[in-house]
């Protein structure tokens, strides 16, 4: 009876530990979106999200190491819907032109809606590059923002599957055209940050399709912008 009472206490003691940890993470990570928001990367500082969420810094890193794994996981879960959508798509059977055009726009409209935490990210990524890795991401470095919130992804899988079946022409590769879309993306939520998500989606669909699908724009009339909001 003692031990059976022992380790119903052991696991009760589990259960409170794992639910402080998760409330602990919870906290940090809607801190983390405030401060990156609305200060930015580079005057926002661990101390600061740890203020906010009520914690020490020590207990802010044992959660995540740095700021560009906090604002990686903090970005992540908004890349995640969407990277879960473009896979509902392909199972589904969507047309690829379709569901890239819908994907452009969705990935517009959450980098719009979320642009302060958009720019912070954009910065993580760039200070990331420059003094951790001088390279393309490494799938199992997960203290860098590209691999937990792997933004390309998005529109990867679609691209791939219109090369592989014809309907987009094979260059530039699926990985070069999606990393060019979405650092074009990232850098005008940085530079132009008030220009209305419909105006940024009309370019990059432009620039996409005119890459790969150059007839779209070809056998239209001069003067017609076939990507322009209501088209």
């Amino acid at each position: 009876m003692t031990t059976g009472g022992s380790g119903r206490s052991s696991d009760a003691r589990a259960r409170a530990a794992r639910t402080k940890r998760d409330r602990t993470r919870r906290a940090l990570l809607d801190a983390a979106d405030a401060n990156f928001g609305t200060r930015g990367w580079n005057r926002t500082r661990m101390e600061d999200i740890a203020a906010t969420a009520g914690v020490s810094p020590a207990t802010a890193y044992n959660h995540f190491p740095s700021k560009h794994a906090l604002i990686g996981a903090v970005y992540g879960p908004l890349v995640h819907t969407l990277v879960q959508q473009a896979e509902q798509d392909r199972r589904a059977g969507r047309p690829v032109l379709d569901a890239l055009r819908d994907q452009v726009n969705a990935l517009t409209r959450t980098t719009w809606r979320h642009r302060g935490l958009t720019a912070a990210f954009w910065y993580a990524v760039q200070d990331y590059v420059a003094t951790r890795v001088g390279g393309p991401p490494d799938p199992a470095d997960l203290g860098d923002p590209r691999t937990l919130a792997p933004v390309p992804d998005a529109i990867l899988g679609l691209l791939q599957d219109g090369q592989a079946s014809g309907e987009l022409r094979p260059y530039p590769p699926a990985l070069e055209i999606s990393g060019l879309i979405v650092n074009t993306l990232l850098m005008r939520a940085v530079n132009r940050p008030h220009e209305p998500p419909e105006q940024t989606a009309e370019l990059l669909l432009t620039v996409l399709f005119g890459t790969l699908k150059p007839e779209l724009l070809c056998h239209t009339p001069e003067d017609e912008r076939p990507f322009a909001s209501g088209h």
